[in-house]
């Protein structure tokens, strides 16, 4: 590795030989040898592509007798783990090079718009309109239990001890043996989840993950945020100022997950608010024992009484409201008698006394004491609100028109399903528009629809801010739309939900232009969305449908519609980005992805989902976090105020033709393929994912179903296994030969030169290329698959080495992630305990396979492939 990572390499080194130390005390030096020389094996053959390391490797994996396969797949799982951990750390470490992470990206955007003449009170509006929303979801590719990820936070910390120039031998020592006891406790404990999580489980990881850093990290970057505008602009941010907040699936998601209920929405709901009472708890505490001043205002006082000491006097007044809540949530949760108390209901309860004791020190001469825990506690209320997160409902479009179906069957009029698209419409505008109530007194409906019409009512009996939007997936029409509006209001919905279509197909979003402006045309929606439209973007089903040129274009032409559409009817438009951690659900560094998206599509604000693995990865840390926030503002900011030029007609229309080259040649294998199928089953651990505990959704939303049912997610994640990642590239650098071919090669280098969108795509294809590994997936089909397969194995590899020269010939490179050395680098370094783990898995798919009941050690050890492969490749789905 190059010397300028010299800090990372130590730091890898440390963790590495801590970790030796720990597989030596455990299973002796037979195994602790064992793994030493896998890993010795797996550095030649991969840095130095020596092709005899790499034969010896695999031959000493192969001989692994079956005692010894787990304790060498926890190895090399542990050892990535801990090298993730360190590179993270690196990224916000001082010794971080400026080529890594830039120092101050905030700063740096600033510049930028200095040099480009952009006024102040321009970025002053751009900076008050900020708006980041993060959604976390619970697709299920995260695979560390929450112990685990406790311990890597703590593994954190103390490389932050170590870094100290200043460190005592003493204290290095001290810091070097906890970390021993660290990295013992996680070898000892499971790797991984023993069973499936339920929708509780998923939404406990996520108020975890707000407790453990979000709640540290919103104010940090508010403070940092706030000095880079005031220095800039001359005044800072308003108090109460809200650029980052943020929503939840995990609980919420009831698409193809019969486990989530309305049953089990509530609870979420209950528990969601008792978090934020035992968080904001904490908060208080802290204030009660530090602001003991006696001075005030009179309007302060007029809140304390006549107590000594007026601040405690507010404070511990919100102290009782905030424990009577977690009383009265708990007695909800646990099902016993509720007390009679008064709770936490709205915001203003927190916000009012608060901000009043902060007013007051400022008045009278102690500012410094107000900006300090008091106004990161104010921003905390705004950001997190009384429900720490607001819980996003999303269902399938159908189960909304079953429910109209059966009513309407009930009611004699006919059967709604069968209805035109005008008939729909206009029976639902008619009821929307009506006084009486719609749904008969005494109807039974069937379970399904009940379900639909409780989980309505659920949302009826909340308050506004406990729900972020609804979303409907698989939306095709207006009617999709409507039926949701419709069946809120019978529910007894007192509030505009934000009912938000999800466009996923190619078909879908192609179509989403015109179900909008249908949508737009219909004057009792007009006035009902109060100018506010949210439409959500699917990015890992359109990808699947069509692969990931395809689906690309398909999205940015759909913003850019949707963008033009509501604009001309004066509407205000967030759009909502279902994107993943992979290419194949939309992918990619987050300053790069926002400016690569059309113009003007960030004026309404992001709204994007963070999953998974991707959560820990860019949220799962306070300073990480703190980057992460800090990367977002910059790239929206740049977007609005230094937007991406509008692609040339000529740009467009070529496009459309490696649109639908790269469709045809994706379908062409996918679908056109007669061995499809029984070569994806055979060569990625397809269909042992479904042994792993990954999430409380089934991994097909039609158990019975073939691969066209399978989500998006283990679609993904199965290709990444074998390291051929195929939905992340197939069709795509065909598309690009096909248009060298044709004369276009020089319009194709200045659409990377010039437009963005083109060179993220490109920049994005080249990440991929870079993690598969053409001998890793021949030996996957050599060892697992039938010999008649292996010619398409070699047609698709042969396919990715033409798709590879392809890109590199556009781009003008010699080498993949010429411009990103520390994305390669990172990639490198994992790469050495990923290749032993791919054998080892093929090894176990083998002799799993060849077993009439495998041994659940076998199962196990597979299992441990899986998540180390994942820890790895990373962004796995």
């Amino acid at each position: 590795m190059n010397e300028k990572y010299a800090a990372l390499k130590s730091n890898v080194r440390t963790l590495g030989h801590l970790l030796g130390n720990t597989i030596k005390n455990a299973h002796g030096e037979e195994i602790l040898e064992k793994v030493e020389l896998i890993r010795q094996l797996s550095k030649s053959a991969e840095r130095e592509n020596d092709q005899q390391a790499r034969e010896e490797l695999i031959q000493v994996i192969s001989n692994l007798p079956d005692d010894q396969l787990n304790p060498v797949a926890r190895a090399f799982n542990q050892f990535l783990n801990l090298t993730n951990i360190a590179e993270q750390y690196h990224t916000i470490s001082r010794h971080c090079d400026s080529n890594i992470c830039e120092p101050d990206v905030i700063h740096t955007l600033f510049s930028k718009l200095t040099e480009n003449s952009v006024s102040k009170l321009e970025t002053a509006q751009a900076i008050k309109d900020l708006n980041i929303e993060l959604v976390l979801t619970a697709h299920p590719t995260e695979i560390a239990r929450r112990t685990m990820i406790n311990k890597l936070v703590k593994i954190n910390k103390c490389l932050s001890q170590l870094e100290l120039s200043d460190l005592s031998s003493r204290e290095r020592v001290k810091q070097e043996r906890r970390l021993e006891q660290l990295i013992a406790q996680s070898w000892h404990s499971d790797d991984m989840r023993k069973e499936r999580p339920t929708p509780l489980d998923e939404a406990k990881w996520g108020f975890a993950v707000v407790e453990n850093s979000l709640w540290e990290a919103v104010p940090e970057f508010l403070r940092e945020f706030n000095d880079r505008v005031t220095d800039y602009l001359g005044e800072g941010l308003p108090i109460d100022a809200r650029p980052v907040h943020f929503s939840s699936w995990m609980g919420g998601d009831r698409d193809g997950n019969p486990f989530v209920t309305h049953e089990i929405t509530h609870e979420v709901l209950h528990l969601s608010r008792w978090k934020a009472a035992d968080l904001y708890l904490g908060d208080i505490n802290e204030l009660v024992s530090e602001l003991s001043m006696i001075e005030c205002t009179d309007e302060l006082r007029q809140l304390a009484g006549e107590e000594h000491e007026p601040y405690r006097a507010v404070l511990k007044k919100i102290r009782t409201l905030l424990t009577d809540t977690l009383e009265v949530l708990d007695a909800k949760i646990n099902r016993t008698d509720v007390p009679n108390k008064a709770i936490l209901e709205n915001v203003e309860q927190l916000w009012t006394p608060l901000y009043a004791c902060y007013q007051s020190l400022h008045q009278c001469g102690m500012g410094v004491i107000a900006d300090g825990s008091l106004l990161d506690s104010l921003r905390r209320v705004k950001a997190f609100g009384v429900h720490l997160v607001r819980l996003d409902i999303r269902q399938e479009s159908t189960r909304h028109s079953d429910v109209l179906s059966e009513l309407t069957r009930y009611l004699g009029i006919g059967d709604y399903d069968h209805w035109s698209e005008q008939d729909k419409i206009s029976f639902l505008v008619n009821e929307l528009s009506s006084k009486r109530p719609l749904l008969p007194r005494n109807w039974q409906p069937s379970e399904p629809v009940q379900e639909v019409l409780d989980t309505c009512r659920i949302i009826a009996s909340q308050s506004r801010e406990a729900f972020g939007s609804y979303v409907i997936s698989m939306a095709r029409t207006a009617s999709d739309v409507l039926a949701v509006h419709l069946l809120l209001q019978e529910s007894g919905c007192q509030f505009r939900m934000d009912v938000c279509p999800l466009f996923e197909t190619l078909d879908d979003l192609n179509n989403s232009e015109a179900v909008i402006k249908q949508l737009l045309e219909i004057d009792w929606y007009r006035g009902f969305i109060q100018n506010h439209q949210m439409v959500m973007i699917g990015y890992s089903d359109s990808a699947k449908d069509a692969g990931v040129m395809s689906a690309g274009w398909a999205q940015y032409s759909a913003m850019d519609a949707l963008v033009r559409v509501c604009e001309e009817a004066n509407i205000e438009l967030t759009l909502f980005h279902g994107r993943g951690g992979t290419i194949g659900r939309g992918g990619a560094p987050a300053h790069a992805a926002l400016l690569s998206q059309p113009p003007k599509s960030l004026k309404g604000g992001l709204r994007v989902t963070e999953q998974g693995e991707m959560i820990r990865f860019k949220l799962g840390l306070p300073d990480i976090a703190v980057n992460s926030f800090n990367r977002y503002a910059s790239a929206i900011l740049e977007a609005n105020l230094l937007p991406p030029p509008s692609p040339k007609q000529e740009w467009r229309d070529l496009m459309e033709v490696l649109s639908q080259v790269s469709c045809e040649a994706y379908r062409s294998i996918v679908r056109g393929e007669p061995d499809f199928v029984p070569y994806f089953r055979a060569a990625t651990p397809e269909r042992e994912l479904g042994m792993l505990p990954l999430g409380s959704r089934p991994s097909k939303r039609n158990p019975n179903g073939g691969v066209e049912s399978l989500r998006a997610i283990p679609w993904i994640f199965s290709w990444s296994q074998n390291r051929l990642v195929l939905p992340a590239w197939l069709g795509a650098g065909e598309s690009i030969q096909y248009s060298i071919d044709k004369g276009h090669q020089n319009l194709l280098e200045e659409m990377c030169r010039e437009w963005p969108f083109f060179s993220t795509r490109l920049g994005m294809l080249e990440m991929v290329y870079s993690k598969s590994n053409i001998e890793i997936s021949r030996y996957y089909d050599q060892r697992l698959t039938d010999k008649s397969l292996w010619r398409l194995g070699d047609q698709l590899r042969d396919q990715l080495q033409k798709d590879i020269k392809a890109v590199l010939n556009v781009e003008n490179n010699e080498n993949l992630m010429q411009s990103d050395p520390w994305g390669l680098e990172s990639i490198r370094l994992r790469n050495i305990y990923v290749l032993p783990m791919n054998i080892l898995q093929a090894e176990l798919l083998y002799r799993t396979r060849q077993a009439d009941e495998p041994s659940s050690e076998l199962e196990e050890a597979l299992m441990v492939t899986i998540a180390g492969i994942a820890a790895g490749m990373r962004n796995t789905g």
